[in-house]
Formats: C-alpha cells, sequence, structure tokens
C-alpha cells in the first residue's frame, strides 16, 4: 500500500477531477506491476496495473488507495475489470464516499468471492486524498488558506507593498500549490495592491481558474477571471458543483478574516519570513474583529513545519 500511496502522488496534477488513485498487484513472486490514475478520460489506476500485469492477473493481490468504482462513468467500472481478471485478493486503503461507488465495489467484488480487506494505511491515504474526500462528502471544495508574513505577524509594509515578504524557495512552494488546487481566489485589495497574475510558473501544472471577491480594473494580469459580490458559502457551493475539488485563497487580509471568521478554511498554510516589520501601522494576517476570549479563538494542530531556504511553512488544520 505504501507503493500505491507514491504511485498516486504521481497522478496528482492530472488526474482532477478525478481522484488521485495509486495501484500495486502482488503475486507470490513480489510487485507484479504497478499504476496510477492517467488524465480525465484515461484508465483508472487499477486499470493500468492490470493492463501492464498481463496474464499474471489470476490468483494475485491488488493493492489500491481508493475503493475500486463500480459504474460507468467516462469509462467502464473497474470492478468488473478486477473480477474478470481473476484477482483473488484486494486491498483498499478508503472507502469512496461517491454517492455513486460508496460500499458498492467492495460489495461486488466480495459478491464475486474475492477477499477484500479495507482501512490499510487509511490515514495517509485519507490526507493524500483530503480534497476530493471532503468535495465528494460535502459537495464544496477543500479551502487552503495561504498567508505569507513577517515573524510579528505583518503581511506588508507600512505603505502596503508586500513583494517580496518571503524568498524565492517559499514563492516556488506557492506555485505548486497553485499547481494543485482547481481555483484560486483574492480579494480585489491584493489585487489594486499587486497586480498579480495567479498563474502557476517555475513548476508543472496547470494553472487555476481565477476568482477576485469585487470588482477590478479591465487592464489587470489576473484576468479573464470572475469576479464574484456576494456570499461565500453560495460561491463554494457553486464551484463544488463545477468540479472544484480545492480552493486555494491567497488574501489579502480581509478575505482571510472572512474565510476563517465563517468556517470555511480546511487547511491553513502559513509562510513566516525572518523579516520584522516592528510596528502596527500595516496589515495584520487577519483583518477585522477578532476572537473576544481565549475561549472563542480556533484552536487547531500542526500538521508539518518545513524550511523554505530562509522562511518556514507551518501547515495547521483544525482539531
Amino acid at each position: 500500500m505504501q507503493l500505491a500511496v507514491a504511485n498516486a502522488a504521481q497522478a496528482r496534477l492530472r488526474s482532477r477531477p478525478n481522484p488521485w488513485v495509486g495501484a500495486v498487484i502482488t503475486s507470490s513472486s513480489g510487485v507484479v506491476a504497478t499504476g496510477a490514475t492517467e488524465a480525465l478520460g484515461g484508465a483508472h489506476a487499477e486499470i493500468v496495473a492490470l493492463r501492464q500485469a498481463g496474464d499474471r492477473t489470476k490468483g494475485a493481490t491488488l493493492y489500491t488507495t481508493l475503493e475500486p468504482c463500480h459504474h460507468v462513468g467516462r469509462t467502464g467500472p473497474c470492478t468488473k475489470a478486477i473480477i474478470e481478471a481473476g484477482i483473488s485478493r484486494v486491498v483498499v486503503g478508503v472507502i469512496d464516499p461517491d454517492e455513486q461507488v460508496s460500499g458498492r465495489g467492495i460489495e461486488a467484488m466480495r459478491q464475486a468471492g474475492i477477499q477484500v480487506d479495507v482501512g490499510v494505511k487509511s490515514e495517509e491515504v485519507s490526507a493524500q486524498l483530503a480534497p476530493y474526500l471532503f468535495h465528494r462528502r460535502t459537495k464544496r471544495p477543500f479551502v487552503v488558506l495561504k498567508m505569507a508574513y513577517t515573524i510579528d505577524g505583518r503581511t506588508s509594509a507600512a505603505d502596503g507593498t508586500s513583494q517580496w515578504i518571503t524568498g524565492q524557495d517559499a514563492r516556488r512552494r506557492v506555485h505548486e500549490l497553485r499547481a494543485e488546487s482547481d481555483a484560486i481566489l483574492v480579494g480585489a485589495g491584493t489585487v489594486r495592491a499587486d497586480d498579480p497574475y495567479l498563474n502557476v510558473r517555475d513548476v508543472a501544472g496547470d494553472s487555476p481558474r481565477r476568482i477576485v471577491l469585487g470588482k477590478i480594473d479591465s487592464g489587470a494580469h489576473v484576468h479573464p477571471c470572475l469576479e464574484y459580490s456576494g456570499e461565500l458559502t453560495t460561491l463554494l457551493d457553486q464551484l463544488g458543483g463545477e468540479g472544484v475539488l480545492q480552493l486555494l485563497v491567497e488574501g489579502g487580509p480581509r478575505v482571510a478574516a472572512e474565510f476563517h471568521g465563517q468556517g470555511l478554511v480546511n487547511r491553513y498554510v502559513m509562510h513566516i519570513a525572518p523579516v520584522i516589520a516592528g510596528g502596527d501601522d500595516s496589515n495584520p494576517v487577519f483583518r477585522g474583529p477578532g476572537a473576544r476570549t481565549m475561549a472563542e479563538m480556533w484552536r487547531g494542530h500542526f500538521i508539518s513545519s518545513t524550511r523554505l531556504g530562509d522562511d518556514l511553512e507551518i501547515v495547521l488544520e483544525a482539531s
């Protein structure tokens, strides 16, 4: 299953809106074949592995990070191919919460006489597939809030400038986050202050859809984009319905505060620079009313901390 997880990582940038899944087929002699989900319209990970294995599938074991599909979409059901290939055992990382699957694939394989074990490395698989699983359970995108700030909690200088608080390694990481996201969102104030492109550069991957909260000048670099004014929950419902699995929110401070205050952030990615603004006359990380008491403060847990050149990336999620 660990090898299947590694294979799934290779599909992260190409499979969406399908989940990025990895598969491995083994026999008594060891690993027979591996697979990862192809681009939209291509084969699922299990089918890739079955094709690679050829006639070595009879009596073999198939490991897959996500429950095999049992419905006809752009491709046929993986369960049918698994059964016909003579696989004797299937090991599944997590059950697919998609309403078209949701245990049906597992049940079909068991009815065909295949031994099915579920939950192997489920925590690791769930973390890898978090945006997909959240989308299928809630019909909304997984929201990642990324903010860069000085070690004393400032996102800009007193004159409003913010390029660049963090260094090149941290900025490259931001482009990786963009490539992993289906859409990116900022406020109109950020566009007016920085005139960003919000595209993917310096790393492999497609640029996400661009969304701006509010109205901006027609000559802004962020165009073409959606200029949105309305409830954030309505926007998330709309994006989820359009197949957006992950939304990256890059601020600024008022937008960050809106998403945070409404409890809409799934993951916080904080880039902290060894820089000191030295005062309170510049933008904070969140602008607006905060928690009134210690009891009302948001509390989460650290997922990771990573050195990015001279900067530090801290990732948090709710407890």
